[in-house]
C-alpha cells in the first residue's frame, strides 16, 4: 500500500511538472525521460547508477547478464549512429542501454513473474527510475526558476557573506592556484556526485537480494526528498552565484568583473535583474546537501567507505565556493537543511517521539532564520562581521550538536556480551 500511494503521488507531481514546464515552452520531466530511450542521455553515468541500484534485487548472474545485455545495447547504438553520421553534440553517446534494461526488467516482472517475485522486481526498478526521475525533475526545476524568477538576491547573499570572510573568493583564488591538476579533479567530484551516492546506496543495501527486503530507510531517500524540496527553496530565494552575478561569466547581466579577484564594495544590496537562462539554483547549495547526507550515510560502513564519504564532502565544499557556484552562506544552510530532512527521515522511520520533534523544529527555526538573515539584516551582517559571523558558525554547530546528541540515542545500543563465570574445580 505505501509503495502504491508514494507511486501515486509522483505520478501525479511528474505529469503536473509537465504540464507546468510545457506552459513555459520547456520540455517536462516524463518527456524528456522518454527521450533517452533513443536519443543521447544528457548523462550515461546516472543513467548506469539507477541501473546498478535496480540491480539491488537480483542475484549475482543476473546482475552480469543485466549489465553486459546494457553495454551491447550501447554498442549498438555507437554503431547505428556511426553508420548514420550522427555526431552527439550534447549528453553522453552512451547510457540507452541501462534505460533499456531497468525497463526490460520491469517488462519482465509484469509478464514473467508473479506474487512476491514480480513485487521484489518492480521495487528494484522504481528504485532504479526514481534516481533518474529525481535528476529530470532538478533539471525541470532549474529551468523552470530561471523562467520565474527574473530577478535575484545575489547582492545580499554576498553582502552577508562578508561575515564569513567571503570564502568563495577565498577558495577561488586558492584553487586558480592549483592549476589544471587541481581543477579537473574538483571538477570530476563535483559532476560525479551521483556516483557517489550509488556507492554508498549499494553498500546499504547489498543485502536486499538475498534478505528480500529493503531497509525502510537508505540514502536514496534522503537524495530524492532534498532534491524535491530544495528548488522550492530556490522559487523563494533565488541566487545565481558569484561566477555569474560578479564575473565575466554572468555576461552583461553581471554587477561587475569581480571574482574571485576583488572582493565586492558595500553598499546598501538589491534585487538585480538577470537572464532566463542561468538556474537560480544557490540557496541552500543542494551539492552541499546532497554531499552531507553522503557523509551521515557512509558513517556505518566500513573504514574505506568512511574516509571516501569525509573526502567527498571536503572536495564538494571546495568545488562549490572555489568555482564561484555559492557562497559561504549557502554551504552553511545546506548543512542545515540536510541535516533537518534527514532527522525527519529518520523519525518518519523509528517513530516520532519528543527528541525528533524538538530536532526536526530547531532545525527547521534555524534554517528559516538564515534566510531571513540574509535577505533583511545582510548590511547589519556585512557591518559587524565578528559579531555575525561567529553566531552564524554558532548555529550551525549548534544543529550539528543536537543532530549527533540526539541521533545517538536513538542507534541500538549494543548488548553486552556475557562473561564466562568462574566453574569451582575438584580438589
Amino acid at each position: 500500500m505505501l509503495w502504491a500511494v508514494a507511486g501515486v503521488i509522483t505520478l501525479g507531481f511528474l505529469v503536473a511538472l509537465e504540464i507546468v514546464a510545457r506552459g513555459y515552452g520547456l520540455g517536462g520531466p516524463i518527456a524528456n525521460q522518454v527521450r533517452e530511450v533513443i536519443f543521447p542521455p544528457r548523462s550515461g553515468f546516472v543513467l548506469y547508477g539507477s541501473m546498478a541500484l535496480m540491480m539491488v534485487v537480483l542475484t549475482w548472474r543476473q546482475r552480469l547478464v543485466s549489465f553486459l545485455a546494457a553495454l551491447g545495447v550501447d554498442a549498438v547504438f555507437l554503431l547505428v549512429r556511426w553508420v548514420a553520421d550522427i555526431k552527439v553534440t550534447e549528453g553522453h553517446p552512451f547510457g540507452n542501454g541501462a534505460l533499456w534494461v531497468i525497463v526490460g526488467w520491469a517488462v519482465i516482472a509484469v509478464t514473467r513473474r508473479a506474487g512476491e517475485e514480480r513485487l521484489h522486481i518492480l521495487k528494484g526498478v522504481a528504485l532504479g527510475l526514481l534516481l533518474v526521475t529525481g535528476r529530470k525533475i532538478g533539471d525541470t526545476w532549474l529551468l523552470i526558476t530561471s523562467k520565474t524568477r527574473p530577478q535575484v538576491l545575489d547582492q545580499y547573499v554576498a553582502t552577508a557573506d562578508h561575515a564569513l570572510g567571503n570564502p568563495s573568493w577565498l577558495v577561488g583564488r586558492i584553487v586558480e592556484a592549483t592549476g589544471v591538476v587541481g581543477s579537473t579533479f574538483l571538477h570530476i567530484v563535483y559532476a560525479q556526485l551521483p556516483a557517489a551516492a550509488v556507492a554508498v546506496a549499494f553498500y546499504q543495501l547489498r543485502n536486499v537480494a538475498t534478505e528480500r527486503r529493503f531497509p525502510r530507510h537508505h540514502l536514496v531517500h534522503t537524495f530524492l526528498v532534498i532534491g524535491l524540496l530544495g528548488p522550492a527553496i530556490y522559487m523563494i530565494f533565488p541566487v545565481v552565484g558569484p561566477v555569474y552575478a560578479f564575473s565575466a561569466e554572468g555576461g552583461h547581466w553581471a554587477l561587475a568583473d569581480l571574482w574571485p579577484n576583488t572582493l565586492p564594495s558595500l553598499g546598501t544590496p538589491q534585487h538585480m535583474p538577470f537572464d532566463e537562462i542561468t538556474p537560480r539554483n544557490c540557496m541552500p547549495s543542494l551539492h552541499t546537501a546532497w554531499a552531507t547526507a553522503i557523509f551521515l550515510h557512509s558513517r556505518n560502513g566500513p573504514r574505506a567507505l568512511r574516509f571516501a564519504g569525509t573526502g567527498w564532502l571536503i572536495a564538494t565544499l571546495t568545488a562549490t565556493l572555489g568555482f564561484g557556484y555559492h557562497y559561504g552562506a549557502d554551504l552553511v544552510a545546506g548543512v542545515v537543511f540536510t541535516l533537518t530532512i534527514e532527522a525527519g527521515l529518520r523519525a518518519f522511520e523509528r517513530g516520532w517521539d519528543r527528541s525528533a520533534t524538538q530536532l526536526v523544529a530547531y532545525g527547521t527555526a534555524v534554517f528559516t532564520a538564515l534566510l531571513v538573515a540574509y535577505r533583511w539584516l545582510p548590511t547589519q551582517m556585512a557591518a559587524y562581521p565578528w559579531l555575525f559571523g561567529p553566531l552564524l558558525l554558532l548555529a550551525l554547530a549548534s544543529v550539528i550538536h543536537l543532530y549527533v546528541r540526539t541521533t545517538r540515542a536513538w542507534d541500538p545500543k549494543a548488548a553486552p556480551v556475557p562473561q564466562p563465570q568462574p566453574q569451582p574445580e575438584l580438589a
